[in-house]
């Protein structure tokens, strides 16, 4: 990581500090590793990411519907999933700073920086070597790429490695009264197992004909040994994920479409599209016949946002297996019964906030020939904007307060809004450019004349006077979802 990239993810993470976007769990107490509490600003962004990704999933289509199962399940589950046995990743050692890594994220590291050093060459070749790695499950081979390219800890600075071994990711926990009698469980390493496990419920009850889908958003849990990069590896993160469900045969036109569906939505939110890519995985996991991950270019480089997988019939095939219970659909246009195949999207919401974060954070530089100047700014789509307006009295008598909060008072009505009287008008807008608000509501002496305000939009800091009683539709066309949704279809 550059010094110049490196800078911009502190300020990232500062900036989400200073304006109540995220915060360190249990700060008072030096805070709890890998796990963080979103602010008062972060909350509403998470929240409009999940209505947005809700919205596009569940509302758009007829055939995909949502749930909301529980984070306990049957621990049988979970060895059904092949979570128990398999749910691994490689970890190395660094006797001398006694940490902990996970081995295949050093060369990925490593692949970063000389992708950022021009050494392209270089970098394919070890990409190829890790790949080549992953695949066999050569954990040795692994430790042996780490010492050819000089690959360091970055505490110690020093190379000396444990070997390579495997570490499972899931928290286990007793659930009983009696600790003698209790019955081991886990906290959920995934969402996906929920849906699966209620594929009849919601087929049946909700009389779904193949192909259809269902959606979850909610937690889930890992014992991340390599928890970094602030949220973007997490011990307790939300995923959002849609599971559906098609005919054997059809798995890879679906793949393909949900695909290219799945970037189509990312780059709604006005990201640059070269900030994006697909990463076909080399080494696909047991249940999988096709997978790629959607790729967000952090100031750390590329990484998984999203994962699209065709998982075959692998999952309800398992879960038929160890309940003894029949997971089939009968399909009446082929007049035949069969187990569906899956084609999985997923998400992680705690990475898309991030990726937001470094979508919209900019630094403008105002300066005149009169003066120094500059803004920090944060360009949010205004629809998942955390506050939609604020409304600000010019000053702190003759009225305006009173005026503003009764503009106020009926905004709050439909949107989030702000009131704030502190400071001089300048330093307000500023606050509110910080905070991502795409438009400034200013109460002055001619509002009280003519009951016009004056509206000034975040990113080109124009400003315009509409009638005070226009507000409502005028706010709610900027901010409407309509907007951003009719680009998906």
């Amino acid at each position: 990581m550059s010094k110049q990239t490196d800078d911009f993810f502190k300020n990232i993470v500062s900036h989400a500090k200073e304006y109540g976007f995220v915060f360190p769990s249990s700060e008072i107490y030096d805070g709890l590793s890998a796990v963080y509490d979103y602010g008062q600003l972060g909350s509403e962004l998470k929240n409009n990411l999940k209505t947005y990704w809700w919205k596009a999933m569940v509302q758009l289509n007829e055939n995909i519907v949502g749930i909301d199962a529980a984070i306990f399940m049957h621990p049988t589950t979970w060895k059904a999933s092949g979570h128990v046995d398999g749910f691994n990743d490689p970890m190395i050692d660094n006797k001398d700073s006694k940490k902990r890594y996970r081995a295949d994220q050093l060369i990925e590291d490593k692949i970063t920086r000389y992708e950022k050093d021009g050494k392209t060459e270089k970098a394919t070749k070890l990409q190829q070597d890790l790949d080549d790695a992953l695949s066999t499950d050569d954990l040795a081979r692994l430790k042996a790429i780490i010492e050819e390219h000089a690959i360091v800890c970055p505490i110690s600075g020093t190379s000396n490695w444990t070997e390579v071994r495997q570490f499972n990711l899931m928290f286990a926990t007793q659930m009983g009264a009696m600790a003698d009698g209790a019955e081991q469980v886990y906290l959920r390493p995934e969402t996906a197992q929920g849906i699966f496990v209620n594929f009849l419920n919601v087929q049946k009850t909700g009389r779904m004909k193949i192909p259809f889908g269902i959606a979850q958003i909610g937690k889930a849990f890992r014992n991340e040994v390599i928890a970094r990069q602030f949220i973007m590896r997490m011990r307790e993160f939300e995923q959002m994920e849609l599971q559906f469900f098609v005919r054997p045969g059809t798995e890879m036109e679906w793949y393909n479409k949900w695909k290219e569906t799945r970037l189509k939505w990312h780059l709604a939110l006005g990201s640059n599209p070269e900030k994006y890519r697909y990463h076909d995985h080399v080494k696909l996991a047991h249940y999988a016949n096709a997978a790629v991950d959607i790729e967000y270019d952090f100031p750390f480089g590329f990484k998984e946002v999203e994962g699209i997988h065709s998982r075959t019939d692998f999952d309800l095939k398992q879960h038929q297996e160890f309940s003894k219970k029949k997971l089939q659909y009968f399909d009446p246009e082929i007049n035949q019964n069969y187990i569906p195949y899956v084609v999985e999207t997923s998400i992680g919401l705690d990475r898309l906030f991030l990726t937001v974060l470094a979508n919209s954070l900019v630094e403008e530089d105002l300066s005149t020939e009169e003066k120094q100047d500059s803004r920090t700014v944060l360009r949010f789509h205004p629809v998942i904007a955390p506050v939609k307006a604020a409304v600000l009295p010019l000053t702190k008598k003759d009225g305006l307060p009173e005026k503003a909060r009764e503009i106020s008072a009926k905004l709050k009505l439909d949107y989030n809004i702000q009131y704030d009287e502190k400071d001089a008008i300048g330093k307000r807008y500023r606050r509110q450019d910080a905070i991502g608000t795409p438009f400034c509501i200013t109460v002055d002496h001619q509002t009280l004349e003519d009951n016009t305000v004056t509206i000034r939009e975040r990113d080109s800091m124009e400003q315009y006077r509409v009638n005070a009683d226009e507000l409502t539709n005028k706010i709610g066309e900027l901010v409407s979802w309509t907007n951003l949704l009719k680009q998906l279809v």
